[in-house]
């Protein structure tokens, strides 16, 4: 019998590309644990799915995980299929464009296929509590690179 884990994941950037960060909630039980971390220069796409990639990467063992994000990108990405079908046309989406990303993909569609990952939906900025929480986490990680940078000037 599998564990089971809930994850809550946000993505937040100034600018796009910019100083970005993501942050994470993990519970198993009555256990929780937050994560949180950025880059200086990134997107708001790579943060939502650094989140996921770095929240599932803590789990020791397979596990059934619900992870909630408020990122359709992430969402749509995994329970639509796109990314395996970008993957199995060479990166390259229905228009024939590169995809974006490709790195972070590969890596959460391992992660998805050593865990049981129920992806859903929230919408952002909408009272839930754990995605606020969240959101939280990643803008004040993305901030220290903005008040470092202003610090520097």
């Amino acid at each position: 019998m599998l564990k089971y884990v809930e994850i809550f994941t946000d993505g937040a950037c100034s600018g796009n590309p910019g100083p970005g960060g993501w942050g994470a909630v993990l519970r198993y039980g009555n256990r929780e644990k937050e994560i949180s971390g950025g880059e200086q220069n990134t997107t708001n796409n790579r943060m939502e799915l650094t989140a996921a990639i770095e929240a599932l990467s803590l789990l020791k063992e397979p596990c059934r995980v619900t992870l909630t994000t408020d990122s359709k990108y992430v969402c749509d990405g995994m329970n639509l299929g796109w990314a395996r079908t970008w993957r199995s046309n060479g990166w390259r989406k229905a228009d024939k464009k590169p995809a974006q990303n490709t790195e972070l993909w590969e890596k959460l569609l391992e992660l998805d296929g050593y865990h049981e990952i129920t992806f859903v939906w929230v919408r952002g900025h909408n009272g839930h509590p754990e995605n606020e929480r969240c959101d939280k986490l990643a803008v004040e990680f993305y901030r220290q690179f903005k008040e470092t940078k202003e610090d520097e000037k």
